[in-house]
């Protein structure tokens, strides 16, 4: 199955004369496949993380039964109350305060139109012209979280009871931006109810810099990646040491110093946050030698793949996975592609389930190729932070096979000498047995 097709058309310019003749080989004449651009016009291939978000969850806090043995077993509270969930939570938002008042940290306040890292990026940019790790400011926001609500009941003496159970609820949430030596900018993210789901940022990119800068390895920067280096290979080896044990370190530092909700003493009776996958986006860059390149090249590519998420298209792609087994999904799987134009530029969306591949122009110079999971299952991955490296090397070939198959689909394109040829050999045929007819 093919998958991409080549649409061209040629006028009387063509300088072919004939009919048939003119049209076809000025056509093959025209013709630009990405075999022409990537091969011996590509300076620099990076494969690399971007962006990376996780979700933190107390595991033994996830039913109303643990919560109950939590305040009752753990904290040796006779009657479970809700009331004893606020008053962690009260204590949490006015620890966070004193936090910000004694680090001299600004707390803001996000309004409902704000694009959080905008806001933040000038706090951001402070804290990272110190060369110390560091709060750079503390935003909050009214936002939905799956959180525990507490329904009171009255038993058949007449003492009242409470069960809990997830619920969404609009509540306040706590967002930490850090800027860290190893990592660059990231930030956490803390609900203040129980019980106290966590999201973490990261940018791949970003900490691959602040390694290559501290190894002494040259580069200069494209907006969130690399444009050049003097060590192509030493700088492939960081991208690829970024897994598992790395974001681990990183989130464990932070929590130790971060004002929490839960205690040091809640951590050695087993409540402690973990991380799991929410959206990983795994990129492939490849820079080309000049940016007139790049241009002609994603333009003719644009239109070659609208059909790209189609049904048999993507298989190609996402190659080898059976659709699950047992009930079907509630809700069918999505194949679609998607152009995208904001204002000059242009994007080509593949939706394969709940994730999706992309392909854009980075600055004007370099083709992004960008697979963003938003759920493991669609790789049959599981979800934990640990499995994060069996999740990179499955999304790795699929960017690969993208740009396999489009190499193979373009170099369908039937220009070589034979075809001409054949072409030729044709037309001439025909228009003899057309002079015999006469």
């Amino acid at each position: 199955m093919r998958v991409l097709r080549r649409r061209s058309d040629a006028g009387p310019e063509s300088g072919w004369s004939g009919p048939h003749v003119g049209v076809t080989l000025g056509v093959m004449a025209a013709t630009v496949t990405v075999n022409d651009v990537l091969d011996g016009h590509v300076q620099l291939d990076l494969e690399c993380l971007d962006r990376i978000y996780f979700n933190g969850y107390v595991p033994n806090l996830q039913v109303g039964g643990q919560v109950v043995s939590f305040m009752t077993a753990h904290l040796g509270y006779p009657i479970p109350s809700p009331a004893i969930l606020e008053k962690i939570g009260t204590a949490f938002r006015r620890g966070v305060d004193r936090f910000a008042l004694d680090n001299a940290i600004p707390l803001l306040r996000f309004s409902k139109d704000d694009r959080k890292i905008d806001v933040m990026r000038p706090y951001l940019a402070a804290q990272a012209s110190t060369g110390r790790s560091g709060v750079a400011a503390i935003g909050t926001a009214q936002e939905f979280q799956n959180v525990f609500a507490a329904a009171q009941h009255t038993g058949d003496n007449g003492v009242p009871w409470f069960s809990f159970t997830k619920a969404d609820r609009r509540v306040s949430c706590f967002y930490f931006y850090v800027w860290d030596v190893d990592f660059g900018p990231a930030f956490i993210k803390i609900c203040t109810y129980f019980p106290y789901p966590i999201k973490v940022w990261l940018n791949g990119h970003e900490c691959a810099k602040r390694q290559a800068a501290k190894a002494g390895i040259q580069f200069t920067e494209l907006s969130n990646g690399f444009a050049t280096t003097g060590d192509p290979a030493a700088l492939q080896v960081i991208c690829d040491r970024l897994g598992p044990g790395a974001i681990e370190v990183f989130f464990q530092r932070w929590m130790s110093r971060l004002p929490l909700p839960l205690t040091d003493a809640d951590r050695d009776a087993g409540y402690w946050w973990e991380l799991s996958m929410r959206q990983i986006e795994v990129s492939r860059t490849l820079v080309f030698d000049a940016p007139r390149r790049a241009r002609a090249f994603f333009e003719a590519l644009v239109v070659d793949n609208l059909d790209l998420g189609r049904h048999d298209s993507i298989e190609l792609i996402f190659t080898g996975r059976n659709e699950r087994r047992g009930r079907p999904p509630k809700i069918a799987p999505v194949y679609k592609t998607k152009a995208v134009t904001r204002g000059t530029e242009v994007s080509v969306n593949a939706f394969y389930k709940h994730s999706r591949i992309k392909q854009y122009l980075k600055d004007g110079r370099a083709l992004r190729i960008e697979t963003v999971i938003n759920s493991p299952d669609d790789l049959g991955c599981h979800r934990r932070l640990r499995f994060l490296d069996d999740l990179q090397a499955k999304t790795r070939d699929v960017n690969r096979r993208l740009l396999d198959n489009q190499r193979v689909g373009q170099s369908c394109v039937l220009a070589s000498p034979a075809f001409e040829r054949a072409i030729v050999g044709k037309v001439s045929e025909s228009e003899g047995v057309a002079a015999q007819s006469f």
